[in-house]
């Protein structure tokens, strides 16, 4: 069996991943923030946050997650350097979307470099305790990924 597509082109990734729910990771090194769009591609919230441990251990977790969610692909925050090139944590996040392999899904790279702050500032905006908004951040940073890529893939046309 071929090696699932691992892609940042939102056109590569709509053309091999069949319509359906969709999962957003923001992955830091102490969590995985983690969020779900509906089938049709039109709004993604925030879902929850996995404590990391050792990647087999968050593997059953996501295989879990998406099993239970009904997910056909999955869309990860690659953290880029503000002037778009990478940084030894870029290399970290490739490297755990190719560890994604044994789920069998598609996976879009999608550039997350303002999602962090946009989710804080929001939420500081909201008067959101500092607890809370610490407890929430991952998941909500996840939906905001997933969002603007959905907001792409909405514009691409469809063959199936």
């Amino acid at each position: 069996m071929a090696a699932p597509l691992i892609s940042a082109s939102a056109a590569e990734f709509a053309a091999s991943v069949p319509h359906g729910k969709l999962a957003g990771l923001d992955v830091g090194t102490r969590t995985i923030g983690l969020a779900t769009c509906d089938a049709g591609w039109s709004f993604a919230g925030p879902a929850e946050t996995i404590r990391r441990t050792r990647f087999t251990a968050d593997l059953e977790q996501l295989r879990e997650f998406v099993a239970r969610n009904g997910i056909v692909g999955l869309v990860v925050g690659l953290p880029l350097n503000m002037d778009g090139s990478d940084s030894p944590r870029t290399q970290s996040v490739r490297a755990f979307a190719r560890n994604l392999a044994p789920l069998g899904l598609p996976v879009l790279l999608w550039d997350e470099r303002w999602s962090t702050q946009a989710v804080e500032r929001a939420m500081i905006e909201a008067d959101v305790s500092r607890a809370r908004r610490a407890e929430k951040v991952d998941a909500l940073a996840a939906a905001h990924i997933l969002q603007g890529a959905i907001d792409a893939l909405a514009n691409l046309p469809r063959d199936h």
